[in-house]
Order: structure tokens, then sequence, then C-alpha cells
């Protein structure tokens, strides 16, 4: 991986960045839609308030981070630790920069963190997608899970895979 992953807090001057990054989440699917363009950005301006809204009442104390590497700014990280257990909130990186290590990086200091403090790290996540393949090899087991969604948890102390 070329430069050093950080993380900075989110401003509200990152609206609009965040939500090219969520945009860029959305874009395989909504290629099926048959919408055009205007149809697109309207639908995903609601989604993204929804989920905007979504995090804010469910996780209030959260820490909203940009993912940085090197200045660039290249994702979200949105991490709530205000629980028992620390929860991964949502990750998500552009796609010109995924698959370089950036989301394994974080969710490993992520990992040494919870030990750290004797806490679980517990998140959500689509069934069958590439995050839920990357969670599995970074030793997160499924503890619930639904038609859509998996709800998946790493215990501190247990082995953790590379």
């Amino acid at each position: 991986m070329e430069g050093s992953v950080i993380l900075r807090a989110s401003t509200p001057n990152d609206q609009e960045f965040l939500f090219a990054v969520y945009t860029s989440t959305r874009e395989e699917e909504l290629s099926l839609s048959g919408w055009d363009d205007n149809q697109k950005r309207a639908f995903l301006e609601m989604q993204f308030r929804a989920q905007s809204q979504q995090y804010g009442l469910c996780y209030p104390q959260a820490d909203s981070s940009v993912i940085l590497l090197g200045n660039l700014p290249v994702g979200r990280f949105l991490v709530d630790r205000t629980g028992p257990d620390i929860t991964l909130v949502d990750i998500a990186v552009l796609p010109g920069y995924r698959n370089r290590g950036i989301g394994t990086t974080l969710i490993k200091s992520l990992l040494k963190e919870a030990t750290g403090l004797k806490k679980n790290v517990a998140l959500h996540v689509l069934r069958g997608s590439a995050a839920a393949r990357l969670y599995e090899r970074l030793g997160f087991n499924t503890v619930a899970e639904d038609s859509v969604y998996l709800e998946m948890r790493k215990t501190p102390g247990e082995d953790q895979s590379n």
C-alpha cells in the first residue's frame, strides 16, 4: 500500500465527499435500475439523507472520520465506542482505492483497540458482499442474520486471521 492511512474527523464541509463515497457503494446496484442520471441522483440523495439520519439516531456519539491515504480523502469510517461493544457502523472506500489493504489496516487497528479495552467489535454487513468475506478473513463470526444482512462479531483474544 502506497502512503499511510490516517483518519481525520469529518466536518460539515465533507458532506459532498461523503455523498460521493456513498454513491460509489451503490453504482453496481443502480446500473441495473434503468433510471436516468437525474433519477439516480435524486434516489441517492434521498437514501444518503435517510442513512445519515438513521446513523445519527442510532449512533449519536459515533466518531465519523474521513479516511486519508497520504493527504488524499479516499473513504469514510464510522465507529461507535459508547456501548458494550465497539460498533463498526460504516466503512467505505472509493472504488479506485479498494483492494489495497486500506480497510484491512483500519479494521485491524480497531481490533487491536478493542483487545486493549476488552470489548468485542460488532457490525452488520450485506450478506454475500466482498466486505463480508473480508470480515470472515479477519476472524469475525456471524452471530445473527436475516435475508439481507449478517450481524458479525469478533471477541478480543480470539485468533486473528490475516
